[in-house]
């Protein structure tokens, strides 16, 4: 009746939620959000030949505190600042990337069968880290503002809930950027139920205005990652956390245990990055180069229905027409030679995965190859056929 009856043709391979097209020179890889490669190499190049000549290098290659030098943790705290977060740098904790921040904060802040809320859909990994330390994720609804005041506050009121993760600028999957004013409501809330906010800031710098931090509404609950991985180049494997003092003594032992001491190489390089202002001119161009990407995929998609973007994202949430689902989008778009990520692996705890897909506009080695994805996943959505299903 009406619309007929769905057979299945084949089923999906498998998704794997990886780095394929990187070993698939043929495959187009809008799967991973990568920052845009456009010439960042050349000051990198040069800050890692400045320090190579330092007669002070040898002193890097020796153990160093934890948390990071007073430099390093300075300079940690002078990019904390550039997203509005105002912190000292004994409230500093330099740590391989954000990833692994994430991984501290928990380790130290949760114990197993801890509740720790996020929102409806989130950054897979975190559902990683969280399953590795036998931590139960509840996901939360959320709207274009981002996560409901509504939803926490319930959530919140059983009193099992401990900590909450959340990405509040440009959100991963979604993009969103969460008002000021929905920010204050999320931070009250937090505080009146002693929730601990682990706020996930590694897209803070490409707005070019952005609300503050949850952390300035929250400052003795939340803990603030940040990093350079994802905003300028994936290998420099720095990140930064700023909390207060009494999770900060708790977090330094988490950290030790998971790696001793953040690389001071790569600490170092960082630290001169963001002293100089190399760090800030390659983050301009980063959001120039991200805009003309966005302009690109709104040319080619047009207008879609319920789409989530914003200007300076590296990636844009692209929601499907019936009938299909995320991995069967998935898994067609990577036939035809195009990786992305369906709804289905960032769909938290207890939430049904919507049917849509995270196109990373970034990871395309270049704006023409971008171009030659984004017209694949266009005749796929344009197809006449599903591909995987057939209607009789």
């Amino acid at each position: 009746m009406g619309r007929g009856t769905f057979v299945r043709r084949e089923q999906p391979e498998p998704f794997d939620f990886g780095m394929p097209a990187r070993e698939e020179p043929s495959l187009i890889d809008l799967s991973l959000n990568f920052p845009v490669s456009e010439a960042e190499d050349r000051p990198l190049r040069r800050g890692l030949e400045a320090l190579s000549k330092d007669p002070r290098l040898g002193r890097l290659l020796e153990y160093l505190p934890h948390a990071g030098r007073p430099r390093h943790r300075e300079a940690g705290a002078a990019w904390a600042a550039r997203a509005g977060l105002e912190a000292r740098a004994e409230q500093i904790i330099v740590c391989n990337g954000a990833q692994h921040g994430m991984a501290i904060a928990l380790a130290a802040l949760a114990s197993p069968g801890d509740v720790v809320l996020a929102e409806a859909l989130t950054y897979p990994v975190f559902k990683t880290l969280a399953a590795l330390l036998h931590l139960k994720v509840v996901g939360l609804p959320m709207d274009d503002d981002g996560l409901r005041p509504d939803a926490l506050e319930a959530a919140c009121k059983g009193g099992a809930a401990k900590i909450l993760y959340c990405i509040p600028t440009i959100q991963n999957p979604t993009a969103t950027v969460m008002p000021e004013e929905r920010r204050r409501k999320i931070a009250a809330i937090a505080q009146a139920h002693d929730v601990t906010i682990l706020e996930d800031d590694i897209y803070g710098l490409l707005p070019k205005a952005r609300p503050r931090p949850l952390a300035r509404y929250a400052p003795d609950h939340t803990v603030y990652v940040t990093s350079l991985s994802k905003i300028l180049a994936p290998g420099l494997r720095i990140g930064f956390l700023a909390a207060p003092r009494r999770f900060i003594d708790r977090m330094i032992p988490a950290l030790a245990a998971t790696t001793w001491m953040a690389s001071p190489l790569m600490a170092e390089l960082a630290a001169r990055l963001i002293e100089d202002g190399t760090a800030d001119a390659l983050v301009e161009r980063k959001r120039k180069e991200a805009a003309a990407r966005q302009a690109l995929a709104a040319k080619i998609l047009g207008p879609l229905p319920g789409a989530l973007a914003h200007p300076n994202s590296y990636h844009l949430w692209l929601p499907l027409p019936e009938p299909w689902r995320g991995e069967d989008f998935a898994s067609r778009a990577r036939q035809r030679g195009v990786a992305v990520n369906p709804g289905e692996v960032f769909a938290a705890g207890g939430v049904k995965a919507p049917s849509a897909v995270r196109v990373c506009l970034g990871a395309a080695r270049s704006r023409a190859q971008l171009e030659k994805g984004l017209l694949i996943l266009r005749d796929t959505l344009e197809g006449s056929q599903h591909g995987a299903l057939a209607i009789v």
